[in-house]
């Protein structure tokens, strides 16, 4: 090398895919810049959030004709309702005329109004007032509608994506219903759902989803006592989720299969599934409830998710199933506030200037194929 020669520092991507380029078992943590570069946060919602499909929640959460709730997607500022005829819709957020957002939160509506000027559209999108329009002779109420948005129901998930081109979820995850159709998690039905903001990147939160290596001494004050590591179970993913099982014992009988239903065998009536859909639904599912997470990156150093959970068909129909359901809701909620400690604790830590990836446990193969699935979207 001559004093002319420089050398040209590696990108978050390029140290990415270095990481990636090696077999699992010489698999390290992914490089502390992917989590913190702000550029690399900018690239993941152009490249992967603004056109994969991301879950706004549960399909009952809309039973009703009105029924909306709203998201951003990539900046995005979307609306999901259930229209006249019972179907899901998506549509943009935004008025055609002066460009003001529409609805807010949650809620039922018979058409959405502007709170700006009070244009009026049907819940098809489709214009059907505007006041004091009149004397433009270029206005014409007929061509004015809000852009739509794809929205499918996917096994009772509402996954919404803004690439019109994306392949439709029930071909892109066919795999999750050969692996768990049997739980027939359409059936499930949503009792909780509520909103956070936690100060971590939103990969750091996902990976602490995709591995239960952390569950003894994370969890030691909840499950962290029920969970043997050495029965756990990481197999290789599929292109589009990952996942790993635990084998759960009596402790919490709402995780089982309900006593009266005589469908599930086996081990099928006391496996938990921790379900890694990519980019950013995480599901447990369980024969007896659910709950997931649905996360959105707000930066490097914060995620914004939904968290909601139900129960199976059978066990809502138990006499007893508010008090089982409360006992878990609780147990759940322990478990977030811990998760919450070390995810912020991991944010803190990649900040940090001594800090370093270090090799991965073989229970942690989910991680290193979600690092995998990153690097192949960005810079795309």
């Amino acid at each position: 090398m001559t004093r002319h020669d420089t050398i040209t520092p590696m990108t978050p991507l390029d140290e990415l895919r270095a990481n990636v380029a090696v077999p699992f078992n010489q698999a390290r943590a992914m490089p502390k810049s992917v989590y913190t570069s702000p550029e690399f946060a900018e690239a993941e919602v152009r490249q992967i959030f603004a056109k994969e499909w991301l879950c706004a929640g549960r399909a009952e959460a809309l039973p009703n004709p009105g029924d909306y709730l709203t998201m951003q997607i990539a900046g995005e500022p979307v609306i999901i309702l259930r229209d006249k005829d019972g179907a899901l819709r998506g549509m943009s957020n935004v008025c055609r005329h002066r460009m003001s957002t529409l609805l807010e939160g949650r809620g039922n509506v018979r058409s959405i109004v502007c709170p700006y000027h009070a244009w009026t559209y049907n819940l098809d999108g489709t214009l059907r007032g505007a006041p004091a329009m009149g004397l433009n002779e270029g206005f014409c109420k007929d061509k004015i509608a809000l852009p739509t948005v794809r929205v499918e129901n996917w096994l009772g998930w509402i996954m919404v994506t803004l690439n019109p081109d994306a392949p439709d979820p029930a071909e892109q995850l066919k795999d999750v219903e050969n692996l768990v159709g049997y739980l027939d998690m359409a059936s499930y039905r949503e009792t909780f759902r509520e909103e956070f903001r936690w100060a971590t990147n939103w990969k750091v939160l996902a990976e602490n989803f995709m591995e239960s290596y952390h569950l003894p001494v994370c969890h030691s004050g909840t499950i962290g006592g029920s969970v043997d590591l050495m029965k756990m179970t990481c197999p290789e993913g599929f292109p589009s989720f990952n996942y790993h099982y635990i084998m759960k014992n009596d402790t919490i009988p709402l995780s089982l299969a309900h006593p009266s239903n005589t469908t599930l065998q086996g081990d099928q009536r006391r496996i938990t599934w921790l379900l890694s859909v990519y980019p950013a639904l995480l599901i447990t599912l369980t024969p007896g409830y659910f709950w997931y997470l649905c996360l959105t990156p707000d930066g490097p150093g914060h995620v914004n998710v939904l968290y909601g959970g139900g129960m199976s068909a059978d066990w809502c129909a138990d006499p007893d199933a508010e008090s089982h359901l409360a006992t878990v809701k609780a147990l759940l909620d322990d478990v977030n506030i811990e998760d919450k400690g070390c995810v912020e604790k991991v944010y803190q830590g990649l900040c940090a200037g001594l800090s370093g990836p270090g090799a991965l446990s073989h229970l942690e193969r989910p991680n290193f194929e979600f690092a995998q699935w990153i690097a192949a979207r960005v810079g795309q």
